[in-house]
C-alpha cells in the first residue's frame, strides 16, 4: 500500500499531523509506504494571508492551543518568511538525496518554523537545516535552485491538482494491488480514522505492532515533542512528562520549552 501525505511546510495542520503519522508508522509501517507530496495550497490560495501577518498568527496560535503540537505565530510578525515557495523548492532539492532524507529535512524545517521562527526562505537558514538533517551540503546547495528540483515541485502541484486536493493536510490511500481510486481524508482526524481506513484498504484486521521501549523511539526519532510522544504511547500528557522527568534525571534527554508546552532533544 502507498499513502500519500499532501502537505505544505508552512501550514500548522500539517505539522500537527507528525504525531498521527509517527504512531501509524510505528503500528502499522510494516503494510504502506508513505510519499510526500508538497501542495503549495498555503503558498498559492493564501496569498492574501501573507499580507495580513495578524491572520496568520492567530491561526497558528489556535492551532497550537487545539491540537498540542507548538507554533509561535510571532513568526508572521516578527521574522515573516519572505518567498514561501522557495521553502518547498529547498524539500524537493533534499527528496534529490533520497526519501529518507527529504524526509528528514522537512521534519527539521518544520521544527525551524514552528518552533523556533526562522525565515526558511533565506539560504543561510536552508544550508544550517540541510547540515542538520545530515544531508551532503555541497549537493544540496548546487540543486537548490535546479531544474531538477523545479521539476520534481512542478509535478507535486500538478499530481495536487489531479487529485482534487483543495485542502491540507490531505491523506490518500491507495491499495496497489487493486485498480481502485485512492481512498481520500482530508483535514486532521482522530488517529483511529486513520487506522480504519488502513484496514478497510488491506482488507484484513492487522494488530498493531508492539511499541519500542521509549529510550528507543528517543534515539531514533532524537527530538520530539511531548505531544508526539503521549499520542504514540497512549499516554496522557501528565503521564508523558512524568515519563520524560525521569530519564531528564538520568540525563538521557534534555528538556526543551517551546511557547506551547516542551520537546526533548535524546541525549547521545
Amino acid at each position: 500500500m502507498e499513502i500519500y501525505v499532501f502537505v505544505d511546510p508552512l501550514c500548522p495542520e500539517c505539522w500537527s499531523l507528525e504525531p498521527y503519522l509517527k504512531k501509524l508508522f510505528i503500528e502499522y509501517g510494516r503494510f504502506f509506504t508513505i510519499r510526500t507530496i508538497l501542495s503549495g495550497q498555503l503558498t498559492t490560495l493564501n496569498k492574501d494571508k501573507f499580507d495580513k501577518p495578524k491572520q496568520l498568527k492567530d491561526i497558528w496560535e489556535k492551532t497550537a492551543s487545539r491540537t498540542g503540537m507548538s507554533c509561535d505565530g510571532d513568526l508572521w510578525i516578527e521574522n515573516p518568511i519572505s518567498f514561501p515557495w522557495i521553502a518547498s523548492l529547498a524539500i524537493k532539492a533534499a527528496e534529490l538525496q533520497g526519501k529518507k532524507a527529504g524526509r528528514k529535512f522537512l521534519r527539521k524545517m518544520q521544527e525551524y518554523v514552528f518552533l523556533e521562527k526562522k525565515d526558511v526562505s533565506k539560504e543561510a537558514v536552508l544550508l544550517t537545516c540541510a547540515e542538520e538533517a545530515k544531508l551532503d551540503v555541497d549537493e544540496f546547495k548546487n540543486d537548490l535552485y535546479s531544474s531538477s528540483s523545479k521539476k520534481a515541485l512542478q509535478c507535486d502541484l500538478k499530481l495536487t491538482k489531479e487529485m482534487d486536493v483543495e485542502y491540507i493536510p490531505t491523506l490518500v490511500f491507495f491499495n496497489e494491488s487493486e485498480e481502485e481510486e485512492g481512498l481520500k481524508l482530508s483535514g486532521l482526524y482522530p488517529y483511529d480514522i486513520y487506522v480504519r481506513v488502513l484496514k478497510q484498504m488491506l482488507q484484513k484486521e492487522p494488530s498493531p505492532a508492539k511499541k519500542p521501549p521509549l529510550e528507543d523511539f528517543l534515539l531514533h526519532y532524537d527530538f520530539v515533542g511531548t505531544k508526539e510522544i503521549a499520542v504514540v504511547y497512549d499516554w496522557s500528557i501528565e503521564k508523558t512528562e512524568k515519563e520524560m522527568k525521569k530519564l531528564q534525571l538520568k540525563q538521557t534527554v534534555e528538556k526543551v520549552p517551546v511557547k506551547y508546552g516542551c520537546f526533548w532533544k535524546y541525549v547521545q
